[in-house]
């Protein structure tokens, strides 16, 4: 295998073979391709893109780059979710323990805050002492013991993906659609599962702002898993506000044990964790319709099992064992809050998503390089649902901030990013389709 041989091919528009696919990752993961070299094939892919058979061949050699795990005995079926990331989006939090009290297992992979969007792993790092980054043994007795475990990608878990993800992330190459679709799945594909639920977000805060641009996205990422071996279906779910009323790690960590205890029926957050547990059942073949699936699902929700289980992670990964009872014991609250008051009165007809994730982010609550550190007190809480009717003077969110000063200034910038109009907006579903 000659790499430039390789990347001269792809850059000619050529199709890769598989061993060709796998023989460059294995050299990518063994050091033995420049930092040139994979700049060049990730451009290369970049605008020539791949086939359905050179994206499945990518994912796996990506996949085999390091530890595959194997759940043999468990008893249960693997499943997991991924989402392409949102503001206000913490579905994962909650979505786990409720469906492993349906009796799924979920070793769920996580990531970290990726430009306007929160990270998973950033939210949980919010409570004192949780483990983000266990070995395989402590992964192995949570699941067994739990059936749940919210953990960031290991090192032994496709190196090759973090190699070539660090490379697109500073070559502009992040945006292609078989790079994504090979990055998501290869974790996945390691962590053993036998099935995936894909959340694709689409809207003024996702990353495919178009629903053309969503559904390019989850059919590729559907039949390369699909293709791979890994039964999956993909939800589209819309982002053009945020998902949940709050946005920034300690605060959707305050969120979720509210949804846990029952305080968010009704919301657009329900129906996106509602709608993804069922998923999540019926791919794993525990139930034949999603009807019965959600059932059980709200009914692990409302009998207070899933919160329960939620603790127990929470505890089995190093957390207070009583962090459920008192969040508030060990959550830092910010030093500075300030109420955005409504211009005027009228609907909530729009919000500006993205604006919305950025501020956060100016706040401290996500990261401008990767080296930064994260103030898990900060973000804004509060908001309302786009058509709600607002009197002037109403507030219409809250930023906590680590100062007055800064609690001020992106209050002005979050009365920006909110559009108050005569009439409210026509309604729109959350979920917006379904593709599998």
């Amino acid at each position: 295998m000659i790499p430039q041989e390789i990347i001269r091919r792809k850059r000619d528009g050529k199709t890769l073979a598989a061993d060709e696919i796998a023989g460059f990752i294995a050299a990518l993961t063994r050091n033995e391709i420049t930092e040139g070299q994979a700049a060049a094939f990730a451009m290369a892919v970049f605008f020539r893109g791949m086939s359905r058979d050179e994206t499945v061949a990518l994912t796996l050699a990506m996949r085999d780059s390091g530890t595959v795990l194997k759940w043999g005995g468990l008893g249960r079926p693997i499943a997991d979710k991924h989402s392409t990331g949102g503001v206000g989006d913490n579905v994962s939090l909650m979505l786990a323990p409720i469906v492993a009290s349906c009796g799924l297992a979920v070793p769920m992979i996580s990531g970290r805050g990726l430009g306007h969007t929160g990270g998973t792993l950033d939210k949980l790092q919010s409570i004192p002492g949780y483990n983000v980054m266990p070995d395989e043994a402590l992964l192995r007795r949570v699941v067994e013991k739990v059936g749940c475990a919210i953990i960031g990608q290991t090192t032994a878990l496709a190196p090759a993906d973090r190699r070539l993800y660090a490379i697109r992330d500073v070559t502009a190459t992040v945006e292609s659609v078989p790079l994504i679709t090979a990055s998501i799945l290869s974790k996945k594909l390691a962590a053993g599962l036998g099935s995936l639920v894909l959340d694709v977000k689409v809207g003024n805060g996702a990353f495919m702002e178009s629903m053309e641009e969503a559904e390019v996205l989850a059919r590729s990422l559907v039949e390369v898993a699909n293709g791979a071996g890994l039964k999956t279906a993909a939800l589209l779910t819309d982002m053009n506000q945020p998902l949940a009323d709050a946005a920034g790690n300690g605060l959707e960590i305050v969120n979720c044990l509210k949804f846990l205890s029952g305080l968010k029926a009704g919301s657009r957050l329900e129906a996106v964790v509602m709608a993804e547990a069922a998923e999540m059942l019926v791919q794993a073949g525990l139930f034949r319709d999603l009807r019965h699936a959600e059932e059980n699902a709200r009914r692990a929700l409302s009998s207070g099992e899933a919160k329960e289980r939620f603790g127990r992670m929470v505890h089995a990964l190093g957390g207070p064992a009583d962090f459920c009872d008192r969040p508030d014991a060990y959550l830092e609250r910010a030093p500075a809050s300030l109420h955005v008051p409504a211009p005027r009165d009228g609907y909530l007809a729009s919000y500006d998503t993205r604006g919305l994730g950025l501020a956060v982010v100016e706040l401290g609550g996500g990261r401008k390089r990767a080296a930064d550190s994260i103030d898990h007190r900060v973000g804004i809480n509060g908001f309302l649902a786009l058509g709600t009717q607002v009197s002037k003077g109403e507030p219409i969110a809250t930023v906590h901030a680590k100062n007055q000063e800064d609690a001020e200034r992106i209050a002005r910038d979050v009365a920006v990013f909110c559009t108050i109009a005569d009439a409210p907006p026509a309604a729109s579903p959350v979920v917006l389709k379904r593709i599998g």
